[in-house]
């Protein structure tokens, strides 16, 4: 295969072997960077002309039964939408000649196409971290960073936000054994960042605050800021002793709901909760419940101050509705800490959250919540907003991680769960309550599973993932989509292993080229109009274009324009 190589590419090739003939170290450490540069210019080249090549859909195995939900009465409402929501009218004055031919041709997407990317580097391979790498920028325009808490500050007051050699691309290659580390899945932030700002993607920020104790909360907030004399006054009031937090086995390969310590931390508490008040408790553990406010306010003033503008967005709040619904979906405020399904929080939590993230990141900074409970989760969204929250946006998740759901998809069997996330009428319904919050909508964290891995069950996931994503774009608050799992067997424990759009070893499954296929070549604007007047008038859909046209003398004429 030859790669498409521009032409300063093969500019600086000939400098390479123009400079092996002296053959110093230097030249040839020159050489090798060249070299380097070169590919990378020759893959995003070849990524490039790669896009428009179009996905071909095998109808043939997905049932009769599927293909009759999703008919061609429901694609052609999903077009009109399309059409309707994610385009938009332009015009443009240009110093182009009357009748000069002017090609129109989107660039970017105003929309969001996100993923995580929480294997930076991590891999075990540099051609598989570079493959992995190159997806941000080209398919992805829109990174999800990982600042989990229990992972981030392992210990109290030393955050992971630098580099370390433990995060380096050299450690990950030589670990033999990479699920077993801490800090699998939880790259430290500043190469993440630095890395995504060299490629002008947006970066967005998960989670600041989230309840969970299993997977976000540090285990020597309980151990290490609740004194002796205080776990031991509670113990003797409710006749429970709560157990140690801290654990040695890494979380990310642990079944933490059905961890021991974790289970007997979790059951605990709801026998404190049962036994004794809120008052009583708090009297009780004073110190431990100022600390909690004290240690998430302070989270959020330091990121705030080691960030601030470098990310554009962030989930302040993670999966609180389920609380707001325990609460009797009424905010109560004045309490002395919230009795958390997940463990103590503080009081209100939620809404401290954004009250502290509006105080310590700038407004250029979007908010999110985002949840998984759409039951009270639009309840909960309108009672914050009424309280002085500033929501930006509200996130919603779409996980399908169970590889017998995707096969019973595609017999057109919905189970009640499945119907309300993939049924074209489902989804219809949970985006058209959402978007009476009257805020732009973050698809923010997706899952679409294949059967399995054979030919036909990659099909599968990518038809599934194909009429989703359409349905998705067609709605008219959604503002931008975040695959979770880009690489199969890189999730965390209880989520699939082929789940991804890439295989372990980084080969590209189905289902990316039916997504690559509708981001590069379905859902971008290419076309050629005639100048008049000194204008172009055309309709496409939102981002960044270039206008080009030959001009009287000959030249090229060239203008970069935005279509919002």
């Amino acid at each position: 295969m030859i790669l498409p190589v521009c032409v300063c590419c093969f500019e600086r090739l000939n400098a390479i072997i123009r400079r092996m003939k002296t053959k110093t170290t230097k030249d040839v450490s020159s050489m090798i960077g060249c070299f380097r540069y070169c590919v990378a210019l020759a893959v995003a080249c070849f990524a490039g002309s790669a896009a428009f090549a179009e996905f071909k859909v095998n109808r043939s195995v997905m049932s009769d039964a599927y293909w009759k939900i999703w008919n061609d009465q429901a694609q052609a409402k999903i077009d009109t939408d399309i059409e309707k929501y994610r385009k938009a009218d332009a015009s443009f004055e240009i110093a182009a000649p009357d009748g000069a031919e002017v090609t129109v041709e989107q660039k970017t997407h105003s929309f969001f196409f996100g993923a995580h990317i929480f294997n930076f580097n991590q891999l075990g391979k540099k051609e598989w971290n570079d493959r992995y790498k190159d997806l941000y920028g080209t398919l992805f325009n829109s990174a999800t960073v990982a600042f989990y808490w229990r992972t981030l500050e392992m210990y109290p007051y030393a955050p992971r936000f630098e580099e370390r050699y433990e995060d380096t691309e050299n450690f990950w290659n030589n670990c033999a054994h990479p699920k077993d580390q801490p800090h699998w899945r939880r790259p430290a932030p500043d190469p993440v960042i630095s890395f995504l700002r060299t490629r002008g993607v947006r970066i967005h920020g998960h989670p600041l605050v989230w309840g969970n104790n299993a997977w976000h909360t540090p285990t020597w907030l309980w151990d290490d800021f609740c004194p002796e004399s205080e776990k031991v006054a509670l113990q003797r009031a409710a006749g429970v002793a709560i157990p140690s937090r801290d654990v040695t086995q890494p979380i990310c390969t642990k079944d933490m709901k059905n961890d021991p310590k974790e289970r007997r931390w979790a059951g605990a508490w709801k026998k404190i909760y049962e036994r004794l008040s809120e008052d009583e408790i708090a009297a009780l553990v004073p110190t431990y419940i100022k600390a909690l406010d004290s240690f998430y306010e302070r989270r959020i003033r330091e990121i705030g101050e080691r960030y601030g503008s470098r990310v554009d967005s962030w989930d302040v709040v993670n999966e609180s509705a389920t609380d707001f619904d325990h609460f009797g979906r009424k905010a109560v405020r004045g309490k002395a800490f919230d009795k958390s399904h997940y463990g103590p929080m503080p009081a209100d939590y939620a809404y401290k959250a954004f009250m502290w993230s509006q105080k310590y990141l700038p407004k250029s900074a979007w908010l999110n919540i985002n949840e998984y409970n759409m039951g009270p989760f639009f309840e909960q969204a309108k009672d914050l907003i009424a309280n002085g929250a500033r929501i930006d946006v509200v996130g919603s998740q779409m996980h399908l991680f169970n590889p017998a759901e995707s096969a019973n998809i595609s017999r057109g069997e919905f189970s009640a769960s499945t119907h309300r996330k993939t049924h074209p009428e489902g989804i219809r319904k949970v985006f058209e309550t959402l978007s009476q919050a009257n805020r732009p909508i973050h698809l923010s964290e997706i899952t679409i599973t294949a059967p399995d891995n054979s030919s036909r069950g990659q099909m599968v996931q990518a038809i599934i993932t194909r009429n989703l994503y359409r349905a998705w774009f067609a709605v008219e608050k959604m503002n931008g989509i975040t695959w979770w799992n880009v690489v199969d067997d890189c999730a965390t424990v209880g989520e699939p292993s082929i789940s991804g759009i890439f295989t372990r070893d980084m080969r590209p499954k189905t289902a990316y080229h039916a997504l690559n296929d509708l981001i590069h070549r379905e859902w971008k604007t290419k076309t050629t109009i005639k100048a008049k007047d000194g204008k172009v008038s055309f309709r496409g859909f939102r981002g960044r274009y270039h206008l080009t046209w030959k001009n009287a003398d000959g030249s090229r004429g060239y203008k970069s324009v935005d279509v919002k």
